[in-house]
């Protein structure tokens, strides 16, 4: 069966091929498109995939809707009469913030589709589309929510053994680069994860090992500023006995360790020219020699790599290699340091106040106000790992159950004083303003509850927060 909207956009009724079965029940899909026919035949297409569909023609049916019922997926035209669609997906991710966003227009431009995917879209579909486009759609759902399951188990399982294991992120600069890590887990593309040091590179690393078609295969680690040029030659890919002194006999190396599984090269940025060139042909072509050793071996590893270095400023001073660079960042990862994902901060300091509790045999302390305060003023240079270091110690060494400014290190409680603007102060009506939104936000259950508290909507909400994590 054939069905045309008023443009000519033909959609074809979808009668087998059904889509892969949900265990949790129909995917939930909202329309928004103030085009009657499009809504009556796009809601027709999808519910023939076994969908639940709900068709909206107004910007205020749309957030009616996310209020009264949850979806999974909206498709949002970006014309909806004097409305401009872009405006509206920042108020459908604030009722949703899991809500995957697909743009369609019949006026395509690639600044419209850049446009809408920095404001959150997921997807751009230009019309007219066709039956197979939007199947791919939701099937990017189910496999994208399979992901975030896979994901959510992982967590639990590693939970025990390591307190920095924390892949849930209220940064939306943590949650983007981890669809983007969980999207590159499916391939045997080179990942190469910058960020400075104690940002948790190696946790990405070991997920999107986890995530891989390669997780049942080794995980191998070579941490490359360690060992001399010879040693780490020898290190990854082996040596022959009498290479140097002390080879006493044939050592395989650690890509041969890795074999059908991950090599990760940490801080790759120093390691020696003549490295570089033996690592860009194995990239190449997967062969390598032993130190000491004419025989040409093969090894099927999936590289990532990271760094803390500015290799683009190391290639341009002739200490990196540009055509191994641009190997190694096939996919590129920035990770964030902690001072910029301030919204992770408490959340991780509980995280390791109830692992370090446990370690330690003690009831799980609370942080005071003040506590919380100076660790959310305090810049945090050696990221995620020196604030378990600030946990851990307080944990140990503080012997009450509420935990003050005075059990972490004297530079991180003299934050405590100068943490918080005070009314009558030396501040600016924007610190002010940003200091209380951000203890409104931290108190309460939702960005909903924070914006009537404040007296403001939760559109004008979002953007102050935006404004505040830029």
């Amino acid at each position: 069966m054939h069905l045309t909207d008023a443009r000519g956009i033909n959609y074809i009724a979808m009668e087998a091929n059904k889509p892969p079965a949900e265990a949790t029940g129909k995917l939930r899909v909202l329309i928004i498109d103030d085009e009657k026919n499009i809504r009556t035949t796009l809601a027709l297409c999808i519910e023939q995939m076994d969908c639940y569909v709900k068709a909206v023609s107004s910007v205020d049916g749309a957030l009616a809707a996310l209020r009264h019922e949850s979806f999974d997926v909206a498709f949002l035209d970006l014309r909806l009469g004097a409305a401009n669609g872009l405006e509206i997906i920042p108020k459908l991710l604030a009722e949703s913030a899991e809500l995957m966003i697909v743009m369609m227009t019949a006026f395509a431009t690639i600044d419209s589709a850049v446009e809408a995917i920095k404001r959150g879209a997921a997807n751009y579909l230009p019309k007219p589309f066709q039956p197979a486009q939007i199947r791919h759609v939701i099937d990017q759902y189910v496999k994208q929510r399979e992901l975030r399951r896979h994901v959510s188990d992982l967590e639990s399982r590693l939970r025990e053994a390591a307190p920095e294991i924390e892949l849930e992120s209220d940064s939306s600069k943590v949650r983007a680069l981890l669809e983007i890590a969980a999207r590159a887990s499916a391939s045997d593309a080179a990942v190469l994860l910058r960020g400075e040091s104690g940002t948790g590179k190696t946790v990405l690393a070991r997920t999107i090992h986890s995530l891989s078609p390669r997780s049942k295969n080794p995980f191998v680690v070579v941490n490359c500023p360690t060992l001399s040029e010879e040693l780490l030659t020898s290190e990854l890919f082996g040596h022959a006995r009498g290479a140097f002194t002390g080879a006493v006999r044939d050592q395989a190396g650690r890509v041969e360790a890795a074999e059908g599984g991950t090599l990760f090269l940490d801080e790759i940025g120093e390691i020696s020219p003549s490295l570089q060139a033996k690592l860009l042909r194995f990239l190449e072509e997967k062969e390598f020699e032993r130190l000491g050793d004419n025989k040409t071996r093969r090894a099927d590893v999936r590289v990532i790599a990271a760094t803390n270095r500015d290799l683009a400023d190391h290639v341009r001073k002739g200490f990196f290699r540009e055509d191994l660079l641009y190997r190694l960042n096939v996919i590129d990862l920035q990770m964030p340091p902690l001072r910029e994902r301030s919204e992770d901060i408490l959340r991780l300091a509980h995280r390791f106040l109830g692992f370090f509790a446990k370690s330690t045999r003690r009831r799980t302390p609370e942080l005071s106000k003040a506590a919380q305060a100076a660790l959310l003023a305090y810049a945090w240079p050696g990221n995620v790992r020196e604030l378990r270091n600030a946990i851990e110690r307080a944990v140990i060494l503080w012997p009450a159950q509420v935990i003050e400014p005075e059990a972490f290190p004297a530079h991180i409680s003299q934050h405590a004083r100068s943490a918080a603007p005070q009314l009558g102060g030396d501040f600016s009506l924007d610190d002010i303003e940003r200091e209380h939104i951000t203890r409104v936000v931290a108190r309460t259950a939702t960005l909903d509850d924070a914006a009537v508290i404040l007296g403001i909507d939760d559109s004008t909400l979002w953007r102050k927060r935006k404004k505040y994590e830029s």
